[in-house]
């Protein structure tokens, strides 16, 4: 069994998102990305699908040509290879499923 909670812990970085992992399953890589209202994750792709859940918040969730406001309880997922960024319109908790496959390092790297 693995256990987490997303509203434990929480420290927010003004300057940037802040990212951590929660855990890892066989098949997946748990990790929650808190924003603090205006922080951005510049526009990015993933090799493999992901699926993000807005716990807390909301963002707008850019995709293509498409901007989709996301508040709390909304869970998009979205396959490999898709461009997409991220901007917080409030302070927010986000949990976002990677696959095992994919490197939390790639993730960080769009933060920097």
């Amino acid at each position: 069994m693995k256990y987490a909670n997303l509203l434990h812990d929480l420290q927010y970085n003004h300057d940037k998102v802040a990212i951590s992992v929660l855990f890892e399953t066989e098949t997946t890589k748990e990790i929650r990305i808190l924003f603090k209202k205006g922080n951005l994750m510049k526009k990015h792709q993933t090799p493999f699908p992901i699926t993000v859940e807005i716990v807390e918040g909301a963002i707008d969730f850019g995709v293509k040509d498409n901007t989709y406001n996301l508040k709390k309880g909304d869970l998009v997922a979205l396959d490999g290879g898709v461009p997409h960024d991220l901007k917080a319109i409030e302070d927010s908790i986000v949990r976002l499923t990677l696959s095992k496959q994919d490197s939390v390092d790639r993730v960080k790297k769009v933060i920097d």
